[in-house]
């Protein structure tokens, strides 16, 4: 009995450890927010907010179109995650029950596209864009991070969908279901776990778009809050305190997000690793 509350406390300090080792980051974010410049660059950071510097704070923020860059960020991740996980849920059955000539340079070429760095392609990506009339545009942006986001969500999928054994289908396709509908009423809801891992993936690429924006975007009214955080930076002096209250802001609804499907990550990555 005493070694077993022993090992209990010693299980609650160490959760209460990494609690304090995820949460300090942004526990300071928000203590660097509520701390003026002459403060931060002064007397040195504060280690306890302080809550009557949060009228400036606010002051500051409603200066700049913060909501609408929160806007912006948002339509690139849910295009980029919803583009991600139809694409990747079609490519990824083809590749796991499909056999057909090139297979195999199919899934090389998709793997491949992971160790070609965002910056190699900005030129050509850009004069693509000018020709498509892209530029200037989330729609293009979305596009952008598909191409990215789309190889790694079609070889979750496909791990997942290798592991969904072929009796179910041939069970729904004798009941006359047609192959579309095996794919979306028979093979997507047993691989939930894997669906929510790529939807993660595919959401904080978009989510956390920069490069892109900052090269194609002209018009500040569709600046991501990634870029808008970036323009706070001048040349003689830089609004600490806004700048952290604007990534506050930016990082409550991915960690929000985050919190709500973590359990599902684990699962949806490992989903297809051992077959039993």
């Amino acid at each position: 009995m005493r070694g077993r509350a022993l090992r209990g406390v010693l299980r609650a300090l160490l959760i209460l450890l990494l609690v304090i080792f995820a949460g300090f980051p942004v526990y300071w974010m928000a203590t660097t927010a509520l701390s003026s410049n002459a403060e931060l660059y002064g007397s040195g950071q504060m280690f306890w907010p302080r809550p009557d510097n949060l009228p400036a704070l606010l002051g500051e923020l409603a200066s700049v179109p913060i909501l609408g860059w929160l806007a912006n960020t948002a339509v690139i991740a849910a295009g980029t995650t919803v583009l991600s996980i139809v694409l990747g849920a079609v490519g990824g059955y083809a590749l796991s029950r499909f056999r057909f000539r090139g297979r195999g340079l199919v899934g090389f070429l998709l793997f491949m596209t992971q160790v070609v760095p965002e910056a190699l392609i900005l030129v050509p990506l850009y004069a693509m864009f000018i020709t498509m009339g892209l530029l200037n545009s989330l729609t293009g942006l979305v596009l952008a991070n598909v191409a990215f986001s789309l190889p790694v969500a079609t070889f979750i999928l496909k791990g997942a969908m290798d592991a969904v054994p072929h009796e179910i289908e041939e069970a729904a396709t004798v009941d006359g279901c047609p192959r579309l509908g095996i794919l979306t009423l028979v093979v997507l809801p047993l691989i939930a776990p894997s669906l929510a891992a790529a939807a993660v993936i595919a959401f904080f690429a978009g989510w956390n778009e920069y490069l892109f924006a900052a090269t194609f975007l002209r018009d500040r009214g569709l600046w991501p809050t990634s870029v808008g955080l970036a323009s706070f930076i001048g040349q003689y002096e830089t609004p600490m305190s806004a700048v952290m209250g604007s990534a506050f802001v930016f990082s409550i609804p991915a960690l929000v997000f985050f919190l709500l499907i973590q359990r599902k990550i684990v699962a949806g990555l490992t989903a297809g690793a051992v077959k039993g």
